[in-house]
């Protein structure tokens, strides 16, 4: 059975952790979403992430935020979002989550939840109005939603971030032409339901396949970090019974990890 130490280097490989492993190319950083069924975009916790395997020296060193992206190839994160086979999504508690398809379909069954709960109100009056603008309306612009439900800017942040962090919208960045000439950037939002289509899963059974696939993209990784990978709280029952079934283990007190091979 693999150490702890095995391990430790297993995961170093796989998440790409040493500048030795560094992308080389958008189409390597497709390759290893694809391999690990989710990124996040900065380094942030022990699950995988496009900017942590670039291994390439900050924007602007010292400064926080932006500053601390890539400095050549900060523009990797919109266009893997582009990629025909990746979702972006606020799912990991509000942060950039990088979805793979078999990651999507494992998702599809909570936001599908989600997207019951806010049209019927239960996330707030303006959550219901943005899910019914966007179902009657399609794709719509910041100031698309901001004009015609009356948003202030703080009201519309508020509630995007609360339908982005339980994937009932997905956000992206888009190129506006302005009368004056030229270009500006602005938000995109659409309704997960217009972009996913329904899998077969079940919410209640999400959540332990979820687990599954945290463990597995991290190989080695914190209990509590992937009780709380998500916005959804994964309950402790669910990690015992993952565990008795031999999808994950236990390698330390507080410590999980892929089962054996």
């Amino acid at each position: 059975m693999p150490g702890l130490d095995d391990l430790k280097n297993q995961r170093i490989a796989a998440c790409r952790l040493d500048p030795s492993f560094a992308l080389e190319g958008l189409d390597e950083a497709n390759d290893f979403l694809q391999d690990r069924g989710l990124l996040t975009l900065t380094a942030c916790c022990s699950l995988p992430s496009l900017f942590g395997a670039c291994h390439e020296e900050p924007a602007s060193p010292g400064k926080r935020g932006f500053g601390q992206w890539p400095k050549t190839r900060w523009w990797w994160g919109g266009a893997l979002e582009e990629a025909p086979d990746v979702i972006a999504t606020r799912l990991h508690r509000g942060k950039t989550l990088f979805l793979a398809p078999r990651l999507v379909k494992l998702m599809d069954p909570l936001c599908r939840m989600e997207i019951v709960r806010a049209e019927s109100a239960e996330l707030g009056d303006q959550a219901a109005k943005v899910m019914a603008h966007l179902a009657s309306a399609g794709r719509s612009t910041t100031d698309d939603l901001k004009l015609e439900l009356d948003l202030e800017t703080g009201a519309y942040h508020r509630v995007r971030r609360t339908l982005e962090s339980r994937g009932a919208i997905l956000t992206r960045t888009i190129s506006v032409e302005v009368p004056s000439g030229g270009h500006r950037h602005m938000s995109e939002l659409v309704r997960w339901d217009q972009v996913v289509a329904e899998s077969s899963g079940k919410p209640e059974n999400s959540l332990a396949w979820l687990l599954s696939a945290v463990v597995e993209a991290a190989v080695l990784i914190p209990e509590d970090e992937a009780r709380h990978a998500f916005t959804w709280t994964i309950p402790k029952d669910v990690i015992e019974r993952s565990i008795d079934d031999g999808r994950i283990r236990r390698v330390s007190k507080d410590t999980l990890a892929i089962p054996v091979a």
